[in-house]
């Protein structure tokens, strides 16, 4: 019987450890769930609008960062942007949300230079520009194809 009692009197401060450990590892979990671990982190953001404009990275030979829209893109962005917007001004845009056109130069632009900087983009320089001309014709073209440069871009590592 004596050594049932001594098993029963050491179980009770092992299932209190125990509990105390679930408890705090359920609290530093809750305390931390807004931000991912670090073996889960991936480094995210190199290909973004934001990215671009901050000119973290020595810009694509192809497209120097005085580049107009106009020299990039071609004479039909007149109708919708300045004819002096630089693609660094393009990639700071902040008014996609209520101009579909915004959001088309803005995202257009960062895809443009990530076709030409980050090997595997899914669109090559030549489609980015055909398709940012081809939205231009309406707002519901230009958010529809801002939205798909967007999912490009941040899906880029």
């Amino acid at each position: 019987m004596s050594i049932s009692n001594n098993i029963r009197n050491m179980s009770l401060p092992i299932f209190f450890h125990l509990l105390c450990c679930l408890l705090l590892s359920s609290v530093v979990a809750a305390t931390h769930a807004h931000r991912p671990g670090f073996l889960y982190t991936r480094s995210t953001g190199r290909c973004t609008p934001q990215f671009w404009s901050g000119r973290k990275e020595t810009w694509p030979k192809m497209v120097p960062e005085t580049s107009t829209l106009s020299n990039v893109f071609g004479s039909r962005v007149y109708e919708r942007y300045r004819s002096d917007l630089t693609l660094v001004e393009a990639t700071g845009r902040n008014d996609e949300e209520e101009n579909p056109f915004g959001g088309l130069v803005k995202e257009g632009s960062a895809a443009l230079l990530n076709s030409y900087a980050r090997e595997g983009f899914p669109y090559k320089p030549w489609q980015v520009k055909t398709l940012v001309i081809q939205a231009l014709v309406s707002e519901a073209e230009a958010y529809s194809q801002a939205k798909k440069f967007s999912l490009a871009n941040y899906a880029c590592f």
